[in-house]
C-alpha cells in the first residue's frame, strides 16, 4: 500500500474510501456540497502545511517528548506571572482528592444518580458562599471570562436592557470574552460595552464618568476588587450605590483568596459575583479551563436566571437525614436545549471538588493569614523594586498580589528586560506596554504566598545586574 492510499493512524475517517462511502451515504457528489452555505472568501486557499504523519506510537511519543522539553515550567524557574493564572501552593491532600475515581471519573450520569458528588459540589458552593457573603453559587463555568459573559447575559436578562459598563483598565482577555458573550450589533440580543475612566492617579474607576454614562439603558456595571492590575477599588460600595440608583445591576469580579483580608463583595452591594476558581487550588495550566464561578443573593430574580448547575439541601422523609441535588435544572441548556436560559457550556466540575478541598483546609482563619502573607510579601516586593534606579511602582501600596513596575526611566522596553530575566531563570512581569494603558513600558508583576524574601531579593540583584 502507497503512503496516499494508507490511512492515518490517529484518523479513523482517513481510511480509504471511508469519504466517499459518507458521501455515498447521505447522497452528496462532494465535501463541499454540505458547506455551501459558507461564503466562498471565507475558504481557505491555500494549503495547510501539515507535518507528515506518524506512523507508530514510538515515533509520536518521541515527537511528542522533544516538542514538550522545549517548554520551560514555573518550578524550574522563578516566576512573578499572573493576570489570570496565578502561581499558589496547592496542598498535596487537595491533588490526592481530585484524583480518586469517585470524582475524577464522575463527570457524567445524571444529577439524581450521584448525592455524595453532589454533597461535594454543594460543600464548594456553601463554602465559597460564605467567602462572598452570598447565598448561591453555580458550579464553575469554563473561565472567569466566561462567567462575566454569563453574568452581563443575566443582568441583561433581569433589566430587559442592553449596555455594560465597565472599567477602561480592564483585563484585554477577559474583555475580549466579555465582547463575545454580548455578541454582534447586527443581533438583537447585542449588548454594548461602554468603557469607564479611570483615575491616573490611583487606576480606580472615575466616578464623575460613572455617573455620566449610568442611564436607562445600562443593565450592569462591572468592576473587580482587586482589579486586572492590583488596584483595590475603595469606593466599592459608592459604585453599587449609584448603579442601584440607576436601576442597574452591580456585577463584582473578585479573587477569592483575597477575601481574607479584603471586604465581602455581598457587604458592599454587589448583587453578581464573578470570578476564577484557580486560586482555590488547580494548579496553573494553559490547556483547559481553570474554571470561572457566579454568585449572587438568593432572590428569584436572579436564581431563575442561572445557565448552570446550582447544588441544594433539602430535608428528607428520615429525620435528620438531607438530600443533595440540582435546584432549577430545567432552565439550563440541559434541560430546554436552544430554550435554555444560556448554554451551559464545557464544565469544569473537578475544579469545584478542589475549591472545596481547599477551603475546608484554610478555614476562616487561613484565608485571613493567606491574605496577610501576600499582601506583606507583595508590599515587600514593591518597596525593594522602587529603589532599583529607573524602575517605578506605579500606584504603590493600593494593591493586594498584582502590581504595575514601570521601566521608562531605565531606557530598556519590557520585552528587553524579560528576555534578559529568562536567561537568567526568571520570568519577569507580564508585559503590559502594547495595552493602550497609558502607561508606558509598564509590566505588570504577581506576588504570592510561594515567593520567599529571598525569591524576591533574587529578583532584584538580577534585575540591578539586567539593568546596567
Amino acid at each position: 500500500m502507497t503512503e496516499e492510499m494508507r490511512a492515518h493512524p490517529w484518523m479513523a475517517n482517513a481510511a480509504p474510501g471511508a469519504l466517499q462511502a459518507m458521501l455515498d451515504e447521505i447522497g452528496a457528489d462532494s465535501a463541499r456540497e454540505l458547506f455551501e452555505q459558507i461564503p466562498e472568501d471565507h475558504f481557505r486557499t491555500t494549503p495547510l502545511n501539515f507535518p507528515p504523519a506518524l506512523s507508530s506510537e514510538i515515533e509520536l511519543k518521541r515527537d511528542l517528548l522533544s516538542k514538550l522539553k522545549k517548554n520551560e515550567d514555573c518550578e524550574a524557574n522563578l516566576s512573578f506571572l499572573g493576570a489570570g493564572v496565578w502561581q499558589h501552593h496547592v496542598p498535596a491532600i487537595v491533588d490526592e482528592i481530585v484524583g480518586r475515581t469517585e470524582f475524577a471519573t464522575n463527570v457524567w450520569g445524571s444529577y439524581q444518580s450521584d448525592h455524595g458528588r453532589n454533597q461535594a459540589w454543594f460543600e464548594f458552593s456553601s463554602q465559597l458562599g460564605a467567602l462572598l457573603n452570598l447565598d448561591v453559587v453555580q458550579l464553575p463555568v469554563y473561565s472567569w471570562g466566561c462567567a462575566n459573559g454569563h453574568a452581563v447575559r443575566m443582568a441583561q436578562r433581569i433589566t430587559g436592557r442592553n449596555k455594560v459598563l465597565v472599567s477602561q483598565l480592564s483585563d484585554p482577555e477577559r474583555l475580549s470574552v466579555l465582547r463575545t458573550y454580548c455578541q454582534p450589533t447586527a443581533m438583537e440580543s447585542h449588548i454594548e460595552v461602554v468603557m469607564v475612566d479611570v483615575h491616573s492617579t490611583n487606576g480606580r474607576m472615575d466616578l464623575d464618568d460613572l455617573k455620566s454614562k449610568l442611564g436607562d439603558g445600562v443593565a450592569a456595571v462591572y468592576f473587580e476588587n482587586p482589579a486586572y492590575l492590583g488596584t483595590i477599588e475603595s469606593e466599592a460600595a459608592e459604585i453599587a450605590r449609584l448603579a442601584r440608583a440607576a436601576g442597574a445591576e452591580t456585577i463584582v469580579g473578585i479573587d477569592p483568596v483575597s477575601l481574607g483580608v479584603i471586604t465581602a463583595p455581598g457587604d458592599y452591594g454587589a448583587d453578581i459575583v464573578t470570578g476564577p476558581v484557580q486560586p482555590l487550588g488547580v494548579h496553573m495550566q494553559c490547556g483547559g479551563g481553570v474554571g470561572g464561578f457566579i454568585a449572587s443573593r438568593d432572590e428569584a430574580k436572579y436564581v431563575l436566571e442561572y445557565n448552570g448547575f446550582l447544588v441544594s439541601i433539602a430535608e428528607t422523609l428520615k429525620e435528620g437525614e438531607m438530600g443533595f441535588g440540582l435546584a432549577c435544572p430545567h432552565q439550563n441548556s440541559y434541560g430546554s436545549r436552544e430554550d435554555g436560559k444560556d448554554w451551559t457550556g464545557n464544565s469544569t466540575y473537578l475544579w469545584a471538588i478542589a475549591g472545596a478541598v481547599y477551603m475546608s483546609l484554610l478555614g476562616p482563619e487561613g484565608f485571613r493569614e493567606l491574605g496577610t502573607l501576600i499582601v506583606s510579601r507583595a508590599r515587600y516586593a514593591a518597596k525593594l523594586l522602587s529603589e532599583v534606579p529607573g524602575i517605578k511602582i506605579v500606584w504603590p501600596d493600593t494593591t493586594f498580589k498584582e502590581f504595575v513596575v514601570n521601566f521608562d526611566d531605565t531606557g530598556r522596553t519590557v520585552a528587553d528586560v524579560n528576555d534578559a530575566l529568562r536567561a537568567r531563570g526568571i520570568f519577569g512581569g507580564k508585559d503590559i506596554s502594547d495595552e493602550e494603558n497609558g502607561l508606558g513600558q509598564s509590566a505588570l508583576y504577581c506576588v504570592t504566598e510561594v515567593h520567599t524574601a529571598a525569591d524576591i531579593r533574587a529578583l532584584v540583584h538580577t534585575l540591578k545586574e539586567v539593568l546596567k
